[in-house]
């Protein structure tokens, strides 16, 4: 698992290997404005000349020693700053810079027509209020005069531990080109719209991974981590050895989100997996299924005397199902069980509309809204995370569904291009389908039904309902990235063997 960090997070790491004695703040600063320099260079963004716009924070200080080094290379450096550096250790780098400082309100366009590199060290990781038009419009007026625009920490006006724009008067409609930022990715990188505004990021040492490592000894299960794939590989063993996941259909003309959610239950390695329906439904799914077994499924009754077999490892209910009283007894029967379950579509909105299901819920279930679902389960999280942010550090995704899970008592995926999956400990995965994971084929009819049916394959087969979550989500996205343009629902479950080929599985 690689970490993303909180801002917060990230200073206490960097105070505490500056009160050890192993580093001095100005030396993490030299490091850090050396890193950005290196990480532009990389990117072939190292122009004819610099523009480097410097804060009053360690982030201005960072931008004063950018400017000397770049100076060093024989690059005309203009520097401007938004207010005299305020901490010592900016003073420090400013008093180091050789040239003249002006001031940012006298940016013109004049400045920029020789698209010159302009570097962004206005404020970084620590924002906690909106800013104004004289710090963001320099930003814009570099974008929109073909000026590549590299951001320190991270674009000024971001949320670094939300990803939220803080900003008054509007703000940058582009991302930047490259964001540059230290030992390990910041929420704001992976949550929108931080994530789509920071352009191609690179994460560059400042020599501080032993007290990185130590802090994550000590704030186990605090610090979120980006999902991976897992290992989903099957060993020895028969088909029973790896699961048997029951997925819940809806009626004739109704089951071919349940179907997808099926197959991608089989695809990822569930031992059986069996399609339960009403029975006018049961020819219409016959014709199109093969290796998924079939069963009738009239009421609750049938579904509690179903899972009398002890076999069955996890269900999947909600693709397709419907939303009358028969489906709500099935919900109801499901949770009963305290069988492993995926939660998704209709029995969201089930659950939504009847506290009396939401109150089943165990540390066994995972739920998958998108942003409508959640809102509609958790109408406060939703309504906290659309409001204007106050001062401090902004309400975030993330925030909302660690919360979401504490309140349930279960795992949630929150999905969408920057999908989160929390624990109801607080154990939390990212999984962002940006920057070069980017996958926007995702937004395909049926594409929530195979997430849905690839984490009650992995149930089925004894994961834990977090790395279940997931694991498929990452593999999700990998199966629409390799099939590219043109993807639809049913070709992801038909992806996953390459995707298992390429993990070396």
């Amino acid at each position: 698992m690689r970490e993303v960090l909180h801002s917060a997070q990230m200073r206490a790491i960097e105070a505490a290997a500056i009160a050890s004695g192993a580093v001095t703040g100005l030396t993490l600063m030299e490091r850090a404005g050396a890193g950005v320099v290196a990480a532009m260079e990389a990117e072939g963004l190292l122009a004819s000349a610099a523009v480097v716009l410097c804060g009053p924070g360690n982030n201005g200080g960072d931008g004063y020693v950018i400017a000397r080094l770049l100076q060093r290379r024989g690059l005309p450096v203009t520097v401007l700053a938004s207010a005299p550096p305020a901490t010592a250790d900016a003073q420090a780098m400013r008093a180091l810079w050789p040239g003249p400082v002006r001031d940012l309100a006298t940016l013109e366009r004049a400045d920029l027509a020789a698209r010159p590199l302009v570097v962004d060290a206005l404020f970084g990781g620590g924002l906690a209020r909106d800013v104004d038009p004289a710090i963001w419009r320099p930003l814009a007026m570099a974008q929109d005069s073909g000026c590549a625009l590299v951001a320190v920490d991270i674009l000024s006006g971001l949320c670094a531990d939300s990803g939220r724009v803080r900003s008054a008067g509007g703000y940058l409609d582009r991302p930047a080109r490259l964001t540059v930022s230290f030992e390990r990715p910041r929420l704001g990188h992976m949550l929108e719209p931080g994530a789509s505004l920071s352009g191609a990021l690179r994460v560059v040492s400042i020599g501080l991974e032993a007290a990185v490592q130590e802090f994550l000894r000590e704030a186990a299960g605090q610090v979120a981590g980006l999902a991976g794939p897992g290992d989903p590989g099957k060993r020895a063993g028969h088909k029973y050895s790896h699961g048997h996941a029951l997925i819940l259909g809806g009626g004739a003309g109704h089951g071919g989100a349940a179907r997808l959610a099926a197959r991608a239950a089989l695809r990822i390695g569930a031992g059986l997996v069996t399609l339960a329906c009403p029975e006018p439904a049961l020819a219409e799914n016959a014709a199109r299924l093969d290796a998924v077994m079939l069963r009738p499924l009239a009421d609750a009754a049938v579904l509690e005397a179903l899972l009398a077999d002890a076999r069955i490892s996890a269900l999947c209910l909600g693709p397709g199902l419907g939303l009358g009283p028969r489906e709500a007894g099935l919900v109801r029967a499901a949770l009963a069980s305290r069988r492993p379950l995926v939660m998704d579509a209709d029995a969201l909105t089930l659950l939504a509309r009847d506290p009396g299901l939401f109150a089943l819920l165990h540390d066994r279930c995972v739920l998958t809204p998108h942003a409508g679902e959640f809102a509609r389960l958790f109408p406060d999280l939703a309504e906290r995370l659309a409001a204007p942010a106050p001062p401090g550090p902004a309400f975030s995704k993330l925030d909302a569904c660690r919360a979401a899970a504490a309140r349930a008592g279960c795992t949630v995926l929150m999905k969408g291009p920057d999908t989160v999956i929390a624990a109801p400990d607080g154990r939390a995965l990212l999984n962002p389908a940006l920057r070069e994971r980017e996958a926007p084929w995702l937004a395909t009819a049926g594409a929530g039904d195979v997430l849905a049916g690839m984490i009650a394959g992995l149930l089925a087969r004894g994961w834990t309902p977090l790395d279940a979550a997931g694991s498929a989500a990452f593999l999700h996205v990998e199966a629409a990235r390799g099939f590219g343009p043109g993807l639809i629902a049913e070709d992801l479950p038909e992806e996953l063997p390459r995707v298992f080929c390429g993990l070396g599985l």
